[in-house]
Parts: structure tokens; sequence; C-alpha cells
């Protein structure tokens, strides 16, 4: 009975968690579709016998502005190709970091390995206002400020404490004799970490990479004070739409555009989410 009971409780509150995460993106998928009319009638959700549903605010996402279009495309880019760069920088240092605090002894005066791995992490503590004028300096005196390659420098800053907090964890749960038997078998340090470590740690680089895509990709305060007129990125670029005299469905539209990449790299990495090329690294 007690049982019964903890289950039903379980999926109630499982089905009211679900429809407070899904009505937003409801709501805004079928605001997308409608048109004046159908905005201003009042909640309505199902096309064709509530309302009548149209493309138009689709198509303003890809119709030049001069026409009544957003300039959101340009934008969109330059979001893909920061997140991405930032993205795979900080996925090769932080996993490098990660092996050899998981791997190797370091010591900084008092500091050992978990001292030093805490530091990391501890960065992202940080309000983000308290580093934008030092970036803001830094920036402006190296004449990168406002450039790609300097908003990929601050984000990959933002990511390497992500990246080696996770995989330090998954580091440390591959046995060491897998290094050492690899090791008599002729593999250097760097050919155990490629073959042997790294392989049987996937489900940690897809956890990274989802955490690094997230937040890169969402960022707002460095995105809004670091990049002006040569980088416009998409979140300060929706923010300034929903600022603006914007149609309803143009914006609900343009939300869902930048929330949909992330949508598709987590549907795709889910799969990898898995331990089990572990076992079988002893088999």
């Amino acid at each position: 009975m007690r049982l019964s009971l903890y289950i039903g409780l379980k999926w109630v509150a499982l089905g009211l968690w679900s429809i407070f995460v899904v009505a937003p993106f409801l709501w805004a998928l079928t605001t997308s579709f409608k048109s004046d009319n159908g905005v201003t009638q009042g909640a309505t959700y199902i096309p064709w016998l509530e309302y009548e549903p149209t493309l138009e605010g689709w198509a303003t996402l890809f119709r030049d502005p001069a026409q009544g279009g957003i300039e959101i495309q340009e934008p969109y880019l330059a979001s893909v190709l920061v997140t991405a760069a930032s993205t795979f920088i900080a996925l090769v240092l932080g996993t490098l970091a990660a092996y050899g605090l998981s791997r190797f002894s370091f010591r900084a005066g008092p500091m050992k390995n978990s001292d030093i791995s805490f530091f990391f992490i501890s960065q992202r503590v940080m309000p983000p206002a308290v580093l934008a004028i030092p970036y803001f300096l830094l920036l402006q005196n190296t004449a990168l400020l406002d450039t790609y390659i300097g908003i990929v420098m601050v984000y990959t800053t933002m990511l390497l404490p992500i990246v080696v907090w996770v995989m330090v964890d998954f580091f440390n749960t591959v046995p060491i004799e897998l290094d050492e038997a690899a090791m008599i078998d002729g593999c250097n340090p760097m050919q155990t970490f490629f073959r042997i470590v790294l392989p049987n740690c996937g489900p940690g680089l897809v956890v990274a990479t989802l955490l690094c895509i997230i937040f890169s990709w969402s960022e707002f305060f460095f995105a809004m004070t670091l990049s002006f007129s040569n980088v416009q990125l998409l979140p300060p670029t929706v923010v300034i739409l929903n600022s603006n005299k914007m149609p309803w469905w143009s914006l609900s539209a343009s939300a869902l555009a930048s929330v949909l990449p992330l949508i598709i790299v987590a549907f795709f990495l889910e799969r990898y989410l898995s331990r089990g090329r572990l076992a079988r690294a002893f088999k």
C-alpha cells in the first residue's frame, strides 16, 4: 500500500513538473503560429479549432529587415561560431588538465590536487559583474574588444572550470591499473590517455560538452558588455527584440529558434550518457 502510494505521488509530482516545464514552450509555440487576431482574442492552443495558424511569425526570421523581417541570422551564426570554438578549446585544455590532476600529484605551496580542483570550480562562484570591467579593460588594451577572438577567450575561461570539474571525477572512476597495463604494453602517457583512458570516459565528455554548449549558447552578460557592432550574439539580440515593438508571434518564433539548437544537441548526445563502456574495458 505504501509502495503504491509512493509510486502514485511520484508520478503526480513528475506530471506537475512536466506541465510546469512544457507550458511556456507550448505557449510560445502556439503564439508563433498566430496572427494579430489570434493573439488578441485570448488564450488559445488548438490550431484550426481555436485559431487559424499562419507562418508569418517564422517567415520574418528569414525575411530581409527592409521588408519587415528580423535581423537574427547573423547573430545566430555568430553564436554558433563562438559556442563551437569556445567549447572545443575548453574541452581540449580542460580534459588535459583534468587528466593531469587525476593521474599525477601536484603541490603549489599548501595546495594539493584536491585543492587545485576546487580552485577551478570556485571560479564559477564569482559573479560575472565582478569580471566585466577587468575583461573589458583587458580586451580594450589588447585590441580584442568586440572581436570573435576576444569573446571566445572570455567564454573559454568561463567554461574551463566546468570541464575540469566534470572530467576529474570521471577520470578518477577509471582504474589506474588500466594506465599501468597500457604502459607495460609500450604506450607512453599521451598514448595511454588517448587510447585507453579517454575512450572509457565518453559519458564524461558528453556531459562536459552539453554543459559547455548550454552555458556558452545562453550566456548573456558578457555577450552584452563585450560585444557591440562587429560581433552580435543571439541572446542580446533576442532581448533587444523584446524591448522593441515586436509582434508577439515573431518574438515567440525567435525565442524558440534560439532554444532549438540546445534541444537538438541534447537529443543526439543523450544516448551516449552511459557508463557501460567502462565495464567492457576489463574483458
